[in-house]
């Protein structure tokens, strides 16, 4: 578990401080690129998250989010783009900072979350 929030936790930044770095915000494509590429990446992080059930519990930051983003990208189609246009950012750092607080929670107290 570890290992894969480490791993997490360094794409994520990667990808944030990446598109930070090449001023997404100033050029239109590369923020979309930006917001599919983050978008994605943090999509399969809530899979994994789900599936194996970490920091999940029951009304809890993160499956708040999870709700959250799932019914976002459920009504897509009929119109959530442009809220995800104008939210997609701020959700990119909320995720970010939640995976490095969940990270610090290992870090600090690895065998409690084995429970």
């Amino acid at each position: 578990m570890k290992t894969i929030k480490l791993f997490d936790l360094f794409i994520n930044l990667t990808l944030v401080g990446w598109f930070l770095i090449k001023r997404s915000w100033t050029d239109f494509e590369i923020m979309l690129d930006a917001y599919f590429i983050i978008g994605s990446w943090q999509v399969v992080s809530m899979l994994l998250h789900s599936y194996l059930g970490w920091f999940t519990k029951k009304w809890g930051a993160r499956f708040v989010y999870h709700w959250i983003t799932f019914i976002l990208l459920i009504t897509l189609p009929i119109g959530s783009f442009w809220i995800l246009a104008v939210t997609g950012a701020p959700m990119a750092i909320f995720y970010s900072i939640l995976c490095i607080v969940e990270t610090c929670k290992i870090k600090k107290r690895p065998l409690s979350l084995l429970k």
